[in-house]
């Protein structure tokens, strides 16, 4: 039995509590005051230290079975230490750090006496103090050096021998960080951006690259990743479109499984050099209205289940999923994280979903604070919880009151029950009660090795898409006599995207031309236009720059393109042009998909130069770039390569890769075309007055340094029934002189069925690399699951009809074939 703190008792800890932690803002009062509640007005507190002695209780025993051990530990579980297990601390890791930064122990028994759940990017310096002495916030981070491997490691070491030598039960901490392309931490592998990757159609390559990410995430302790996103984007205004994996729910799909077999396997308990995956965000958050950031989601049933919930459903019935993280938008006037229908019945019951539901950043509170649809933290807390919700993250806010409103009767303590359980399974899985420490000393060391550094740039290369190429104008011949004139700010500075830190080494685009560029080729550089003052992610405030600085810059341009023989453009964009809009004080969506600022003035200086002009855009959603394809030799979309961007884009524009990457989203004319997704209704994309309602671009676009043949697809069987599968064969040659890579895709339309179905659906695809002259023949299966629909009743059935099962190098050129279901 534990004694209960005498009142005497309870004010020292509460006078010592406010001295040690006196803050200045009302904002963060209020979190103090939630981790208050639990470590000061328990029913059965705890003394802050208690010594830890390995004790032979079952939940200890690594031999006993994983449900076993977790019924044992939540049996001896106080209510308070069953809630401190479902909230991490990101902004409060200032109640557990010494004046150094660093993890202290004393602090956090003095915060934390029932224990805590997890500890939110341990490798920030959130919860420390600058040179100034001045705290360091979330969102403040363009001054901060973050830490790298060592420091990273012993934070995360300190911090779990608190946890599990010094707490009363010993359960050891859950530490998670973001990992959207690689590892975001100082000094990590940065990969090309999720666009990017899925512009590469590899799916291989994706699950090693996310191999490499989990890898360096072990290395400093880390048990999680915020990752992967696998929102359908269908509104490319929005700033978060670079996250996502494209428009079309197969793609996203594939591209998912891919990353999640990277960071985690297929199989669980983890591996040593794995960590669980965290799916986002469930759901709709790819389409909000007027294109911006949390806005409400106007999507039917019909549509989130035919689209936006398809890769969530797969990864769950196909891989043992432990965390999947709402979305901070409402869908039909609920928000995520209070819809019940949404994680509770589709995602438990019946797709029969086991592991924990995470909440987005602050997301509980904004129920109240955006959504306007609750009186306070309290009320958030009850709905979350009952929704299915089990860890409040970053801090804890909401539910550090959930043992006073269990007690209120207004909380469900078997609901606490059934969330903690699923949060120490993911415990007992990570392998956290018999190897919660790590080797801090080989952090830095195995990080951004030899390996990742070349797959970086191989994926670099493979994720390029050459959108045109006049008269062969690529690839150029780096052996060549004369001037390659490269001009762009980014050409330099070179973007890497959001969600981004600071790698060892960044590869420029001027960097990597001029290492590959033979001994003839001089490669020279102007600047051309800035785009903003600066190109922090975090950072609020965006300062275009003034015409007259810029103007001096394009007249420099022209001059150096004069003694230049060909022309390189880098434009597009940066990570304040589109990024994540998480304030109305920090916004990222952008109404326009046209060249931002001086770009397009630039680029009719140089077209007017009559030199070749080659044209890269470093950017993170598709742009209207109308005059760029009329009037550029050569076109190549790139979004953000990482950190080999300069290495890959020599490797493609010398001819050492054949481009093979292919639009995993729709480019359109203009803004006024959106929606444009290729996968519409038949009644959609009927015309426009004076205007074209063709994309710029199609879905599944991208030209090789060859030419390729394809036959049309042949079917094992002309006619199946309801519950069977069918096989396609396709067989394509490389008519060209080069090897290059090329892209079959398979598409599938329903031609007769209870609800109108749209005019084409993905279904498989494969990257196939063939040499000059050499054909292959790619082999695909369909089974009933990619035949079904959503009926008139909402009900996944298979009907008889005919199918038109379509193949090509994208969703445009299509051969065709009819299989019929009976």
């Amino acid at each position: 039995m534990i004694a209960l703190p005498s009142p005497q008792q309870r004010a020292t800890l509460e006078q010592s509590y406010r001295e040690e932690n006196s803050v200045t803002t009302p904002k963060l009062s209020r979190r103090l005051f939630g981790a208050s509640l639990l470590a000061l007005t328990s029913a059965a507190a705890v003394p802050a230290t208690i010594a830890f002695a390995a004790g032979k209780e079952p939940y200890r025993n690594p031999a006993l079975p994983i449900d076993q051990r977790i019924e044992d530990l939540l049996s001896r579980m106080t209510l308070e230490e069953k809630v401190a297990q479902m909230i991490g601390i990101w902004q409060d890791k200032k109640l557990v750090n010494n004046e150094k930064g660093g993890f202290d122990a004393r602090r956090a028994a003095k915060a934390f006496p029932h224990g805590l759940g997890q500890i939110s990017r341990p490798g920030d310096r959130v919860g420390a103090v600058d040179k100034d002495g001045a705290p360091i916030a979330a969102g403040a981070k363009a001054n901060i050096i973050n830490r790298e491997g060592l420091e990273a490691a012993t934070y995360v070491n300190d911090a779990q021998k608190w946890a599990v030598e010094q707490t009363r039960l010993g359960i050891p901490l859950i530490f998670h960080e973001e990992a959207l392309h690689g590892f975001v931490a100082r000094g990590a592998t940065s990969f090309p951006q999720s666009m990017a990757l899925a512009s590469s159609w590899d799916t291989a390559m994706v699950e090693r690259i996310f191999s490499v990410a989990a890898r360096e995430m072990r290395l400093r302790g880390v048990h999680l990743a915020l990752a992967p996103v696998v929102d359908i984007v269908r509104d490319p205004r929005w700033g978060r479109t670079e996250e996502t994996y494209g428009e079309d729910p197969w793609l996203v799909s594939e591209m998912g499984l891919a990353a999640m077999k990277g960071f985690q396997g297929k199989t669980l308990p983890l591996a040593k050099d794995k960590v669980l995956v965290t799916l986002k965000h469930m759901t709709g958050h790819g389409q909000p209205e007027s294109g911006t950031n949390v806005g409400p989601a106007p999507i039917s049933e019909r549509t989130l289940r035919e689209n936006f919930l398809v890769p969530f459903e797969r990864a769950v019935k196909n891989l043992p999923i432990r965390a999947i993280m709402p979305s901070y938008n409402e869908v039909d006037g609920v928000p995520s994280h209070g819809n019940k229908w949404l994680l509770d019945t589709v995602l438990r019951k019946e797709w029969g979903y086991q592991g924990a539901l995470v909440s987005d950043y602050f997301a509980i509170r904004e129920m109240n604070t955006v959504h306007q649809m609750t009186s306070g933290l309290a009320d958030g807390a009850v709905r979350a919880l009952e929704a299915g919700v089990d860890v409040e993250l970053p801090d804890g806010e909401a539910y550090p009151l959930l043992p006073g409103l269990v007690r209120e009767g207004k909380a469900s303590e078997a609901k606490i029950n059934d969330a903690v359980r699923r949060i120490l399974r993911m415990k007992f899985e990570a392998g956290l009660f018999e190897n919660p420490y790590v080797d801090a000393k080989v952090a830095d060391k195995l990080t951004a090795t030899p390996d990742a550094i070349a797959l970086a740039r191989e994926a670099a290369a493979r994720s390029m898409v050459l959108l045109k190429n006049a008269n062969k104008a690529l690839p150029l011949n780096p052996a060549a006599t004369g001037t390659l004139l490269v001009v762009g700010t980014h050409a330099k500075d070179t973007p890497i995207g959001g969600y981004s830190e600071v790698p060892r080494k960044v590869v420029s685009v001027v960097e990597g031309l001029t290492a590959a560029a033979g001994k003839n080729l001089k490669v020279d550089y102007a600047e051309g236009v800035r785009l903003t003052r600066q190109r922090v992610w975090e950072e609020d405030k965006v300062e275009p720059i003034p015409d007259a600085e810029n103007d001096a810059l394009i007249a420099e341009a022209v001059t150096k393109a004069a003694k230049a023989d060909t022309i390189l453009l880098v434009l597009g964009e940066n990570e304040q042009l589109s990024r994540e809009a998480w304030a109305k004080t920090h916004l990222g969506d952008r109404a326009s998909l046209d060249l931002y600022g001086r770009q397009s003035d630039l680029a009719e200086a140089m077209f007017k130069t009559g030199k070749k002009v080659i044209v890269l855009l470093l950017n993170g959603r598709p742009l209207a770039v109308n005059r760029l394809v009329e009037k550029a030799d050569a076109l190549i979309e790139g979004w953000y390569l990482g950190q080999e961007t300069g290495n890959g884009v020599a490797d493609v524009m010398f001819g050492k890769v054949s481009p093979g990457g292919k639009l995993p989203i729709t480019i359109p004319r203009s803004v006024g075309q959106l929606p444009v997704y290729y996968n519409a209704k038949p009644s959609a994309r009927r015309g426009y007055l004076f205007d074209d309602v063709t994309p710029l671009f199609p879905f599944g676009f991208g030209l090789t340094y060859s030419t390729f043949t394809m036959d049309a697809p042949t079917l094992s069987r002309g006619q199946i029934g309801v519950a069977d599968s069918v096989d396609i064969s396709v067989t394509i040659r490389n008519t060209g002189s080069v090897t290059a890579d090329q892209v079959v895709q398979i598409y599938l339309r329903d031609d007769e069925a209870s609800v109108t179905r749209p005019v084409k659906e993905l279904k498989r695809f494969q990257r196939v690399t063939l040499a000059a002259g050499a054909s292959t023949t790619v082999r695909f299966t369909l089974t009933p699951e990619d035949l079904s629909i959503w009926n008139i009743d909402m009900k996944r059935v298979v009907e008889p009809g005919t199918f038109t099962i379509s193949a090509g190098f994208d969703s445009v050129e299509l051969k065709s074939v009819q299989l019929k279901v009976v």
